[in-house]
């Protein structure tokens, strides 16, 4: 078979990918550049002068914490240099998860489906699903890494700086979507191909943190080290971004080379073969959406846990590095205390409650992914209630939060307290971090309500947590008004350790209008028709 024929119907499926992800696509490239220019813009107000750029860049230039989380620390005395240390990282996480999963979403997960099989029942190439998907996602990541680049430009900060800033976004997304299109040929479980490049992107993290912090040798064992090679606003360098599209470019031939040797909706690798007898857990709604749930339960915790130290592991310097910096004096003791300290670990613990209400969303929608791949009715169609089996998730996406944040609460208590926080920290953070529960509980209780009458409408969960980042994080910076901070839920919670005065109306209240939200979705459920 000729190269020309394995990839016929490749425009047609890229229109086709295009047509049916039009919501995801738009929001993904319009979110990450969202991300990265508010930063910027927070970092503009928060530094207004060379003498506050001097102050910071002194107390994170030695700080092994801020480096490990945030990345190289280049040029941190320029506007340029201290953009990018406190959004490159972050930004580029959100760019690779980005190319994963709409990567594994239109390879792997149509094979999954069964619809890739259909399709090949039509006069189309073997490799155009996954040419089409490139192609897409390739130019998903050119239009994040120009409006990056071109938001940056129009803030007045160096062209060049900008254009190797936006560059660096492209071609790690770039990279992943090979590496996913690679993997995707070695499993025929979905969840298995983004676990595993989710492992290999969190083992590019810690490659590059540890080289960062080092003399920078392992960095160069990592994607992620191989694109912030390039030095953007620190006297830039471009070949190693030559250096990631080959990888890239290796990755893809691989996976069409691997795709040849293969059955149509089967993986390199068979599923090993599971035990004669189901464990008695499986033969209950609750050990089946615990079963369904246990990677995602783990895969939060571990990184709110990871967040927790980090922040933590700064506490204890904040003085220094807030120094005499008003705007930043403001912000961090905008909570009634005048112990910046308190103050601080009080802001990370909402950052990281923040993230948490990630896992609520994702797992109260879990039962949707069920629903929309046929598994919920054969399920249904056992004596198991539509109210047990959706309470069944449910009670995963409220313990799990728990879960969460006691994650969090526990990383940043053990950094803190080695730090010099002391002993006893473990308790007061733990304690500070699930005073945030009512506020992922209500998140659940809206994705349950989405789920129970718009189903086709969850993603509003997600843009409704977007909008809460952007409060809690560059609301104050951004000077948005009382009522739009009001909007969140997450500024209604008491923000320990630094709150005086903590009460318990709001959290009560949060939890009533998340129980309402709960028994409105379950109602809505019972009487919808399902799929």
């Amino acid at each position: 078979m000729t190269a020309s024929t394995e990839l016929t119907g490749t425009a047609a499926l890229t229109r086709l990918v295009l047509r049916r992800d039009r919501v995801r696509v738009l929001v993904w490239v319009l979110a990450v550049p969202l991300l990265v220019l508010l930063t910027a813009a927070s970092v503009k107000g928060l530094y207004p002068t060379q003498h506050d750029l001097d102050v910071a860049a002194e107390a994170s230039r030695d700080n092994a914490a801020a480096i490990a989380f945030n990345g190289p620390p280049l040029a941190l005395d320029t506007l340029g240099g201290e953009v990018a240390f406190q959004v490159g990282t972050i930004g580029l996480v959100f760019v690779a998860l980005m190319s994963t999963f709409m990567t594994g979403r239109n390879t792997r997960g149509e094979e999954e489906a069964g619809r890739a099989e259909l399709i090949r029942a039509l006069p189309v190439g073997r490799h155009a699903n996954a040419t089409a998907t490139l192609l897409v996602v390739t130019a998903m990541n050119v239009v994040v890494g120009a409006l990056v680049a071109l938001g940056l430009v129009a803030m007045d900060l160096p062209v060049t700086g900008g254009l190797a800033f936006g560059l660096s976004y492209c071609v790690l997304g770039i990279v992943f979507a090979g590496l996913t299109t690679a993997v995707a040929q070695v499993s025929e479980n979905t969840r298995v191909v983004h676990g595993s490049v989710g492992a290999v992107l969190g083992a590019a993290f810690v490659l590059r943190a540890a080289g960062d912090i080092g003399d920078g040798t392992l960095s160069w064992l990592s994607p992620i080290g191989w694109v912030q090679k390039a030095r953007p606003f620190a006297g830039e360098r471009w070949w190693p971004l030559f250096l990631a599209l080959a990888v890239a470019a290796l990755a893809v031939t691989a996976a069409h080379a691997l795709s040849d040797r293969r059955d149509l909706g089967a993986g390199l690798v068979q599923p090993r073969p599971g035990p004669p007898r189901a464990a008695p857990g499986l033969g209950r709604p609750l050990g089946i959406a615990l079963r369904l749930q246990r990677g995602g339960l783990i895969g939060w915790s571990c990184a709110v846990f990871l967040a927790g130290i980090a922040y933590g592991w700064v506490a204890a310097d904040v003085e220094d590095f807030v120094g005499d910096n008003e705007t930043m004096q403001d912000m961090v003791a905008r909570y009634g205390t005048a112990d910046l300290t308190d103050s601080y670990l009080a802001q990370s613990l909402m950052v990281v409650a923040l993230l948490g209400a990630g896992f609520a969303v994702q797992s109260a929608a879990r039962l949707r992914a069920e629903e929309s791949a046929l598994r919920a009715e054969p399920l249904l169609a056992t004596p198991v209630s539509r109210t047990r089996l959706m309470g069944s998730h449910l009670a995963v996406a409220l313990g799990g939060s728990v879960v969460v944040l006691t994650a969090a609460g526990l990383g940043a208590a053990l950094a803190y307290g080695a730090t010099g926080g002391g002993a006893g920290q473990v308790p007061r953070l733990v304690g500070a971090a699930l005073a945030y529960v009512p506020a992922l509980w209500l998140f659940a209780g809206l994705t349950t309500a989405l789920f129970g009458f718009l189903p086709r409408a969850m993603a509003v969960a997600w843009a409704v947590l977007g909008a809460c980042f952007v409060i809690g994080l560059l609301g104050e910076v951004l000077g948005l008004p009382s009522w739009v901070m009001g909007a969140s839920p997450f500024e209604h919670i008491p923000h320990l350790p630094a709150a005086p005065h903590p009460g318990v109306g709001a959290p009560v209240l949060l939890t009533a209008v998340a129980a309402a939200l709960t028994v409105a979705g379950l109602a809505g459920f019972r009487r919808r028709d399902v799929g």
